[in-house]
């Protein structure tokens, strides 16, 4: 190895057919071409994002007791030809829940990007 280099050190390593090939679509992505650049740059300034978001575990199950909600007042109005104000209370009140679950998960995101 010659001594006028700028890296000294030399790491190996290796990838399936398929991890090449999204290695390869990424850098298309990010229009770089040579491969040991845009390694080293992932490497040195990428980062994992491991995201746990209750937020969003409570938004979706928030959303599923709306769509619930829903649907039995739909049952519900088709067999009695009616709908009941308390039924539309329960889904606005469904709905102001699931937007301010919402609200929280994008606070917890904007905190990511600081």
């Amino acid at each position: 190895m010659s001594n006028n280099r700028t890296r000294q050190n030399r790491i190996v390593f290796y990838v399936t057919d398929g991890e090449l090939e999204l290695i390869t679509k990424k850098m298309d992505t990010a229009g770089i071409r040579n491969r040991e650049a845009y390694i080293r740059k992932m490497i040195l300034d990428g980062y994992i994002l491991r995201l746990d978001l209750p937020e969003m575990r409570e938004m979706i199950r928030l959303l599923s007791n709306v769509s619930n909600n829903v649907n039995q007042i739909a049952k519900r109005s088709n067999e009695t030809r009616n709908v009941y104000e308390s039924d539309i209370k329960d889904v606005q009140d469904g709905y102001n829940r699931l937007w301010d679950q919402a609200e929280k998960m994008l606070k917890s995101l904007a905190k990511l990007i600081k």
